[in-house]
């Protein structure tokens, strides 16, 4: 086991905050929770992809920051109406 693979163990434990926010509290607060744990998603995957020598799996992190990102604004959307 490398260091990219014990901070990518690292991060993972980093998406337990990230989801008590987004499944408890505010609408605002959930979407926060939502927001970061794409964050954090994303940068996993970049430290796994460097930590088994996978290239292509960079693409995966970048789609996948592209979604979250997209994926927040939809979640926005839908919460302005209670606003």
């Amino acid at each position: 086991m490398n260091a990219w693979l014990q901070a990518a163990t690292v991060m993972l434990f980093c998406l337990v905050p990230c989801g008590i926010v987004a499944f408890k509290g505010k609408p605002i607060d959930r979407l926060v929770g939502l927001e970061m744990a794409g964050l954090v998603e994303a940068l996993l995957l970049i430290l796994l992809a460097e930590g088994f020598h996978r290239i292509p799996f960079y693409d995966l992190a970048l789609a996948l920051a592209l979604l979250a990102f997209g994926g927040g604004m939809v979640f926005v959307r839908f919460l302005e109406r209670w606003l």
